[in-house]
């Protein structure tokens, strides 16, 4: 990200998202449901995309017996079917909004998506419009606490030699970048090096962001709130610059 953490971003995104459990634990839920249908297998021991969103949904504190019913539920006949679709649009002073979702209902999704766009004074594109903006990779946080007495410099070493692109580290996190097909093979790394990741993801990280002034930053910060409060949303990746002041207003808000 131009002059800025690629982390400030995601962060605030997970940061949004875990202020309404209810929503992050539907999104994590329904990806459990999606590596189900599509992978036609129950296991996360032989399932790599469920063996993924089972982590990530203890990460989230999601308790056991709920993601076991989860797991049970997407492996009968009569569950629910979803596609995966993705929208990009802008909404104004430029700022690229790439969106991705999981429906039972296209046309309701689209309708619902369209319409944040418009209402907030933005424009829904057509797919591939944003492809020279956003960057798919792979993002592993790593709890400090979790690495134990390892030595800091071999273990850094080792998560290069895994594809580890680079890392970010913050007083609580570890942040690794990978390219989206070393994704799965880092997340092998990992499970060699006997570490187990808070959370694993594939993200979209702009490769430049629009620097706004507070107010209208807030004002795209709400827009990306409804993207966001939508069922049928699952993530919502934008290159809105999370500047110190823009934090700092943020902040404010929620004490």
């Amino acid at each position: 990200m131009a002059g800025h953490s690629k982390w400030a971003n995601i962060k605030h995104r997970k940061g949004a998202q875990d202020k309404k459990r209810a929503k992050i634990f539907t999104r994590i839920l329904k990806e459990i449901h999606i590596a189900v249908k599509e992978g036609h297998d129950p296991s996360p021991d032989t399932n790599p995309r469920l063996r993924l969103a089972v982590q990530n949904a203890k990460g989230a504190n999601i308790p056991k017996d709920t993601i076991e019913r989860a797991i049970k539920k997407a492996s009968g006949a009569d569950s629910e079917n979803y596609e995966n679709v993705n929208y990009e649009g802008y909404l104004p002073n430029g700022v690229a909004v790439f969106i991705e979702a999981s429906t039972d209902n296209i046309q309701r999704t689209v309708a619902n998506v369209r319409s944040i766009f418009n209402k907030a004074g933005g424009s829904l594109g057509t797919n591939g419009s944003l492809e020279f903006i956003f960057d798919h990779k792979g993002i592993f946080a790593l709890n400090r606490e979790n690495l134990g007495e390892r030595n800091r410099e071999e273990l850094e070493l080792q998560l290069i030699e895994g594809g580890a692109e680079e890392v970010e580290k913050t007083d609580e996190l570890w942040i690794i970048t990978t390219a989206f097909e070393d994704f799965g093979p880092f997340q092998q790394q990992l499970e060699q090096l006997e570490l187990e990741a808070q959370s694993s993801e594939l993200e979209r990280i702009p490769s430049s962001t629009v620097k706004l002034d507070v107010p209208e930053a807030l004002k795209i910060l709400k827009a990306i709130d409804r993207f966001e409060e939508d069922d049928d949303v699952q993530n919502v990746f934008h290159n809105l610059e999370m500047t110190d002041e823009l934090e700092a207003a943020l902040d404010d808000e929620d004490s």
